[in-house]
């Protein structure tokens, strides 16, 4: 029982600490989530503009070619 003072004052700070609440680890996550969702989405936008922006052209190559026979 050389541990056994420690182990109740460890249970007592961890009793405190429990009382306190989340310490903001919580609250970070879910900014964190946010921030990656807006980030993602921003990036799947500019995914889509890239892909129409090019879909747009080969299009009009497309037309041009066709004009020229």
């Amino acid at each position: 029982m050389t541990r056994g003072n420690q182990r109740e004052i460890d249970r007592k700070r961890a009793e405190a600490r429990k009382a306190q609440g989340p310490q903001g680890k919580q609250e970070d996550f879910n900014v964190r989530k946010e921030r990656d969702n807006k980030a993602l989405l921003d990036k799947q936008k500019a995914f889509n503009d890239k892909k129409q922006a090019e879909e747009e052209a080969a299009l009009a190559a497309k037309r041009a070619a066709a004009a020229k026979k």
